[in-house]
């Protein structure tokens, strides 16, 4: 999954350098030639929302989705193992909400050949189909991330479950900046300030 990760966090990247770069062109011909493409907002559009369906995704195998742990690591075990997996069936109910929306969203406009009313007139069940795509993933690894859970639960591997699905915790994150800043060689020890010497 952590090599998932890396791709689906890839492509959320390169789908909002793509928007950044029509948007730069877009400013560029405005104020040089007095040219508008007509329609990078409504690409913004449609990239943004298979944008924040991937994010989910990666959020999700990443423990990155909000949760409210102020009482979390004070409760006894069973029972923080029991709100992970209530969190976890939650964001894969929301997950298929999601996708069902999107599905009937597609089937109208294939049925009405529906366009968008901007310039580009764009067939919306092409950018819908990338929507449901991506909605898709999300939903594929929130039943992935469920059906892992249950196998662990059914194993009794209290530890795993805690590890893997309980809230991120501030010396955990802090930990995987560390590791970070070592794999891109930058190093993690603190910088002291200099002193000048007491002595005369």
């Amino acid at each position: 999954m952590k090599r998932f990760e890396t791709i689906a966090a890839a492509l959320f990247g390169a789908v909002f350098l793509i928007q950044a770069l029509a948007v730069a062109v877009e400013t560029l011909l405005r104020k040089l030639f007095n040219y508008s493409l007509q329609g990078v907002d409504e690409l913004g559009g449609y990239l943004l929302a298979c944008g924040a369906a991937l994010a989910c995704a990666v959020a999700l195998i990443s423990r990155a989705h909000i949760r409210i742990d102020l009482l979390h690591d004070r409760l006894p075990q069973p029972l923080r193992i029991a709100l992970n997996g209530l969190s976890l069936l939650c964001i894969a109910l929301c997950a298929a909400a999601l996708l069902r929306m999107a599905w009937v969203a597609l089937d109208e406009s294939l049925l009405f050949n529906a366009t968008a009313q901007t310039p580009w007139a764009t067939p919306l069940w092409l950018p819908q189909t990338a929507w449901l795509g991506a909605l898709g993933i999300f939903g594929a690894v929130a039943v992935f991330e469920l059906v892992r859970f249950a196998r662990l639960a059914l194993a009794g591997r209290s530890r795993d479950l805690n590890h893997f699905y309980g809230p991120r915790g501030s010396k955990e994150e802090l930990q995987e900046e560390l590791d970070d800043l070592r794999a891109r060689g930058v190093s993690s020890d603190p910088v002291l300030p200099l002193t000048k010497d007491p002595s005369p």
